[in-house]
């Protein structure tokens, strides 16, 4: 059974808007000399020295690595990427990510994929809920989503947060209300259950999902009682059938077994497996600690969400102040995710 969730109103936007100016560049000299004044043959001309020679060629330089937010704050995290290669595109990220575990894969099964593509944004702090709303709004406000400082801005003014932790979904819905102006769905109950079923669609349709879970030391989902308390954003999933529907899939070139949706093309819905039926479905997501998709078993993400219950101790001791709601992490994170959506996007 899910509890009932809070209503969010929609906070008011403060006035005043950013403008822009485009400076004007001085006007050109005439495309033609004039003809009046021109020489004669019998005029006395003095020679005009040749042209300088052509500047030698740019050498020939490697395929750019792409930009990873946050990237240029973090020498550590710069060295580490350089000594790995070039950061892939996301598609060829998510095909790296189900080579390596191939073999976790039910082989009686065949596999759909839905992932949206997100960026990467490296977090500084404990910023890791407002990263993974940055990212989530690259989908909502595209092309480029809301800077991740006017997230900061609006959850000081607001008092959600002082560090930019956020340790309330509630309060991080809000945000995503008043910074993204997008519709947001408060789930309460947990991922499972008739949640289960919500949360899939909503994946599949292309929104995304944000959920607080406690971090392993790989950024998998694991049970601290939410000492480890951390946000990330759930981008697609992978979904086990017995058989993929003959409407609107492709299977993968590389990976057999697998398939995708064909895109600008109609799609039919796929069957969802079972609850309770094990290693049918995983969580396509990323999280401010690394530039590449996570891909996590659906039930520890479940599982994980749902101990959420103490601050921890250490921070606690650190010496910083934390905005925690009343109740704690049981009340403000404990079972809780936000489904965003586009305010023209379908349920």
């Amino acid at each position: 059974m899910t509890s009932p969730c809070p209503h969010l109103e929609p906070p008011v936007l403060p006035p005043g808007a950013l403008t822009s100016r485009a400076s004007i560049p001085p006007p050109l000299p005439p495309n033609s000399p004039d003809l009046t004044f021109l020489p004669t043959p019998s005029s006395l001309q003095v020679p005009i020295p040749p042209p300088p020679p052509l500047p030698p060629p740019a050498p020939a330089l490697g395929p750019a690595t792409p930009h990873v937010f946050g990237m240029e704050k973090s020498q550590l995290l710069k060295e580490a990427l350089e000594k790995s290669g070039p950061v892939p595109t996301g598609r060829e990220d998510v095909r790296r990510l189900l080579k390596l575990h191939k073999d976790r894969f039910r082989s009686d099964l065949q596999w759909i994929l839905f992932c949206a593509d997100l960026p990467s944004l490296i977090q500084e702090g404990p910023q890791c809920g407002l990263v993974a709303l940055w990212m989530a709004g690259t989908l909502l406000a595209p092309p480029s989503g809301v800077p991740l400082e006017r997230l900061v801005q609006v959850a000081l003014e607001r008092g959600y947060t002082a560090q930019g932790e956020m340790f309330s979904v509630a309060d991080m819905g809000r945000l995503a209300q008043e910074a993204l102006g997008c519709q947001v769905e408060l789930l309460c109950g947990g991922l499972g259950g008739p949640n289960r079923d919500r949360v899939l669609q909503h994946l599949i349709a292309g929104h995304p999902l944000l959920i607080p879970y406690d971090e392993d030391f790989n950024h998998e989902p694991c049970q601290r009682k939410g000492h480890k308390a951390h946000w990330a954003v759930g981008a697609g999933v992978l979904l086990g059938v017995p058989g993929v529907p003959s409407l609107g899939y492709a299977e993968d070139p590389e990976l057999a077994g697998l398939f995708h949706p064909v895109p600008s093309t109609p799609c039919q819905p796929p069957p969802l497996p079972e609850e309770g039926s094990p290693g049918t479905i995983y969580l396509l997501s990323k999280q401010g600690k690394s530039w590449h998709y996570q891909l996590w078993d659906y039930d520890q993400v479940r599982e994980s969400n749902l101990q959420l219950t103490d601050f921890s101790p250490s921070r606690a001791a650190d010496g910083w102040s934390y905005v925690v709601p009343a109740g704690g992490l049981q009340s403000g994170l404990c079972g809780q995710a936000l489904l965003l959506r586009l305010h023209n996007a379908s349920h």
